[in-house]
């Protein structure tokens, strides 16, 4: 406590610091991705039988992406743009994406929690398909909310290709 805090009676309480990591990202924070930066605007947490895993929405000059997080058996990061592609149900085990083969690895529903932009559809479950090519360096996510489908465009990344900086 300083001199001026001890005579007039103020208690000076300094903020603490959260040291930010790909599981405790929160809206308000910068990425620092692919040479651009992007605010993270939108949080989801999905759980599909206490398996859980993150994904951010991300905002910036080129547009919105989504950085998924999980812990598997490591850690598992991958980047995703929306693309128009029409599916329909039944979901197909393989699609084909810009003459790219897909073939589905891992499918189930989940329970979400959303925070920022993506709060309205707390409670909601969502019904997902991951696909990957035979490589696995190209992958779709296909997500059935409710009727509407929407399929996203990814590819895996490495925890060192992005950088963290604390907003909130």
């Amino acid at each position: 406590m300083g001199l001026f805090s001890k005579m007039f009676g103020k208690d000076e309480k300094k903020p603490k610091v959260e040291q930010r990591g790909l599981f405790n990202i929160k809206v308000g924070d910068i990425i620092e991705y692919d040479l651009a930066d992007y605010q993270v605007v939108g949080k989801l947490t999905l759980n599909d039988g206490g398996y859980e895993w993150y994904e951010y929405q991300l905002l910036g000059d080129s547009g919105s992406r989504w950085l998924s997080a999980e812990m598997d058996d490591e850690v598992e990061l991958a980047v995703y743009e929306r693309i128009n592609k029409k599916l329909t149900e039944p979901i197909p085990n393989q699609i084909e994406f810009d003459g790219v083969k897909y073939e589905l690895s891992e499918q189930g529903a989940a329970h979400v929690r959303g925070e920022g932009r993506a709060s309205n559809i707390s409670g909601f479950e969502v019904r997902y398909f991951d696909y990957s090519d035979d490589t696995e360096e190209q992958l779709l996510s296909v997500e059935i909310w409710g009727g509407d489908i929407e399929v996203s465009k990814g590819k895996p990344i490495e925890d060192f290709e992005i950088k963290i900086i604390a907003g909130s």
